[in-house]
């Protein structure tokens, strides 16, 4: 069997080289998608030595936006979109528009068709999937409102990019300029009929064919998705479980797009969304997670293959403008419609630095483009360079939007307490919780901290909370920090993993850290920064094997428990009570024994 096989040549190409380029960026303090960025310019065909299949890398990206996409419904459940249709369809579709025109009018100005125009204007309009839940994803930000309606705009901006890949290749059709409608069900009837739609039946059909699915997907997909994955579940085999998660995440995507033509991110979008009803939801996101990571870094390696960097030498001043659209233009426009709706700063300044780049759709229509005759191959070449530098300025974008809002926020104040009747109504808002997701300082002192809320953490917890030791858990679940605080714990949304995060906990005055999450790596993380602001300070944490108990020790932890040691010994224990008599069999839950709360089973124990 010969071994350099294009497929299996891409894949260890991409990923050897993403992860020594990946490693290099984050030593470098740059984040690894830059790396990985790089990898891909080097193993394209526009720099010497290996090049990879140029067909092959963007289907295996897309299996990573497939599943990354459904992991985002894992998360996102029907009420969070609804809750923010609202703000999100308006706004994503004004912000395309303007997007869109500033696109027409660089083109326009190139000499290019209008049509070409267009397509160029719109491909600059539509973020990255990938982009954008990574940065969400590595803030903690997708359970948040904030997140929700990045979240949500992008769905809108999908839906919007699914019907201009319909009306494209019609518009072109009409114009003269392209072929004949591509649309199955339109071809069908026109061969069988002899009926020509128009653009306006062919708009009518894709909205139909759309409805058609969502409608299935949220009628007959909500439970027969769950129902099956409990079938699974209940055969006992965690390789069944993982293989049918992936099954259900690439089958309902790829029918999606064969059977009613929405994209494979949408369809497997949806396929999340409806298991996400399901309890075991968190364990199929675990399940699906090695897989998702390693195909979203080789959606970045087939984004730098495409790119030649000869570009940058010959058209310096398209490429700038066409940055300039997408990173300033589109960020302002995003920012401008979201306080126009009266959401805080914080919120605003979030989803401009999210869309402040373009991928995934973005070479689709590029690609459609060329193919039909209407973007000149120089647009394509500026959509790439612009995809390429705005996804690595993107969190740059995110950096800088941090460090103005503390900027604008003062002098919206100063400017709003020159009047009395503001500024009473200022006073008055200070007074009140504040309805956004911000975080602020503890005034604990002496108290625990606790890492995470999940099966362990809410048993530790609620041992805290009855023996009256003062508290506060940092989570980073949207959910579970509404539960806490409802019931009156102090709470702070984040990852403990950033050290601004254990800051506001007040990390240096606290007597205790409990880290309840199963992430190893992340705890071990969490106890070396521990350890270094507050020596004196107990910490404590979870394991999963004895190499595990080793290495937090080594980073400083003082005690480790170990899961599956403490299950046995229960164990142990109780059938010693049994079958030595010590002590009467009872069944059922002693009267001491807590039960954790409401918690997804995905963590291991």
């Amino acid at each position: 069997m010969p071994h350099d096989t294009p497929l299996i040549s891409t894949i260890v190409g991409g990923l050897v080289l993403a992860f020594i380029f990946g490693a290099f960026a984050h030593r470098l303090r740059m984040p690894p998608l830059v790396g990985y960025l790089i990898a891909g310019v080097l193993v394209g065909p526009h720099t010497p030595g290996y090049v990879a299949d140029q067909s092959l890398a963007p289907e295996l990206a897309e299996i990573g936006v497939i599943l990354l996409m459904f992991g985002v419904g894992l998360h996102f459940s029907l009420k969070d979109l609804l809750s923010v249709r609202g703000i999100a369809v308006p706004g994503a579709i004004a912000q395309i528009a303007f997007a869109t025109l500033l696109g027409w009018g660089l083109g326009t100005f190139m000499g290019w068709p209008t049509g070409g125009s267009l397509v160029f204007g719109l491909a600059l309009s539509v973020a990255s999937t990938v982009v954008l839940l990574k940065a969400l994803q590595e803030r903690r930000l997708v359970e948040t409102e904030r997140g929700r309606i990045a979240v949500g705009w992008l769905i809108v901006e999908d839906l919007a990019m699914v019907l201009a890949l319909v009306l494209i290749p019609a518009a072109a059709s009409i114009g003269g300029e392209g072929h004949a409608p591509v649309e199955p069900l339109s071809v069908g009837l026109n061969r069988l009929f002899g009926l020509d739609l128009g653009i306006g039946g062919m708009i009518a059909m894709t909205l139909v064919k759309v409805a058609l699915f969502v409608a299935l997907m949220l009628v007959f997909g909500r439970k027969l998705i769950p129902w099956t994955m409990h079938r699974i579940a209940h055969t006992g085999s965690r390789e069944l479980f993982r293989l049918g998660v992936l099954a259900i995440a690439l089958g309902v995507a790829f029918g999606a797009a064969k059977l009613f033509g929405v994209s494979l991110a949408l369809g497997a979008f949806f396929a999340g969304m409806v298991l996400a009803e399901s309890e075991l939801s968190h364990r199929a996101a675990q399940e699906s997670l090695p897989l998702r990571d390693a195909f979203a870094v080789l959606f970045f390696v087939s984004v730098g293959m495409l790119f030649d960097p000869n570009i940058l030498i010959d058209k310096p001043l398209p490429i700038l403008a066409t940055i300039f659209i997408i990173v300033i233009g589109k960020s302002v426009a995003a920012l401008l419609i979201v306080l126009a709706f009266k959401k805080p700063l914080g919120t605003a300044l979030t989803i401009s630095a999210s869309l402040g780049q373009i991928g995934e759709f973005s070479f689709i229509l590029a690609a459609l483009g060329v193919e039909l005759g209407l973007l000149p191959g120089e647009g394509r070449d500026l959509i790439l360079a612009g995809a390429i530098i705005s996804i690595i300025l993107n969190p740059l974008l995110f950096f800088l939007c941090d460090r103005m809002r503390p900027f604008f926020e003062g002098a919206k104040r100063e400017d709003v307490m020159a009047d009395p009747a503001a500024a009473d109504a200022i006073a008055a808002q200070e007074e009140t919780p504040p309805e956004d997701d911000e975080v602020h300082p503890t005034a604990l002192s002496g108290h625990a901290i606790l890492v995470g809320y999940g099966r362990v953490g809410s048993i530790v917890g609620q041992n805290l909370k009855s023996s009256a030791t003062p508290f506060l858990v940092i989570e980073d679940s949207d959910k579970r920090i509404g539960e806490l605080k409802a019931q009156g714990v102090e709470t702070l949304m984040g990852n403990a993993v950033m050290r601004e995060t254990l800051d506001l906990a007040n990390l240096a005055g606290a007597r205790s850290i409990a880290i309840a999450i199963p992430n190893a790596f992340e705890a071990c993380r969490i106890a070396e920064q521990a350890r270094s602001v507050n020596p004196s300070i107990l910490i404590v944490a979870r394991a999963h094997s004895d190499a595990e108990v080793d290495e937090l020790k080594q980073y400083g932890a003082d005690a480790v428990i170990m899961g599956e040691r403490e299950i046995a010994l229960g164990m142990v224990d109780r059938l010693a009570q049994v079958h030595h008599e010590s002590v009467p069999y009872e069944d059922g839950h002693g009267p001491d024994t807590i039960i954790p709360a409401d918690d997804p089973p995905q963590q291991r124990e």
